[in-house]
């Protein structure tokens, strides 16, 4: 059971200790009020060097270099109609041409595709300047010497003209033509797409040149 101690019963030894902790307080408050007022001491210097760094890399002293232009392909690209013919075809290309137009992404690479003046059913274009994608028609003959480049296991012939390279399929049923501007640089790189379409479309037939294997 605890003992219960009434003031008046209270020791001198307790009262000497009450009094001896009342005298300790105020010095151990000093000594707590002395340490935080180092250590706020001590924090500012370091703050004020770390707003000096801070300021220091985000303000150099040459003036920052002028942003570079934007790439060809983020710039906006025009959705006007893009200017082609329509060739009356038979019905057998015709069906063929339906087919591969049915099946074109909507995008080649970054290059979106446009609406065509004739023949949507035939013909495709994408980008600004525009590239073009013609189905139907005879398939060229190269010469010997000319070079054959097989993508995608299609077999394309490579025609340089001045503003153009002209792709055309040398191993399908009827001809597929790839128009592609030269600021859009190698042409070989956007058929490779087009070339899967093909394959999944345009039926293999005619005489292939001995080139046009893999």
């Amino acid at each position: 059971m605890d003992e219960i101690t009434s003031p008046a019963e209270r020791t001198n030894e307790q009262v000497g200790a009450e009094q001896t902790d009342e005298q300790a307080r105020p010095r151990r408050d000093r000594v707590n009020r002395s340490a935080a007022l180092l250590a706020t001491l001590i924090a500012v210097p370091v703050t004020v060097a770390v707003a000096g760094f801070t300021f220091a890399r985000f303000s150099p002293d040459t003036p920052a270099a002028e942003p570079s232009p934007s790439a060809p392909g983020a710039r906006p690209q025009s959705t006007a109609p893009v200017e082609m013919t329509a060739p009356q075809l038979a019905t057998r290309p015709a069906t063929v041409c339906r087919a591969l137009t049915s099946q074109l992404p909507s995008a080649v690479r970054d290059l979106n595709q446009r609406p065509v003046t004739a023949g949507p059913e035939q013909n495709a274009a994408y980008g600004d300047p525009a590239l073009t994608i013609a189905c139907g028609g005879a398939e060229p003959t190269p010469g010997q010497t000319d070079d054959i480049w097989i993508v995608n296991k299609v077999c394309w012939y490579a025609a340089e003209g001045p503003d153009a390279t002209v792709l055309t399929t040398l191993d399908r049923e009827t001809a597929v033509r790839v128009t592609v501007p030269h600021p859009h640089g190698s042409a070989l790189q956007w058929v490779s797409p087009i070339s899967d379409v093909v394959i999944a479309s345009v039926p293999s037939g005619g005489t292939a040149p001995a080139g046009c294997t893999g």
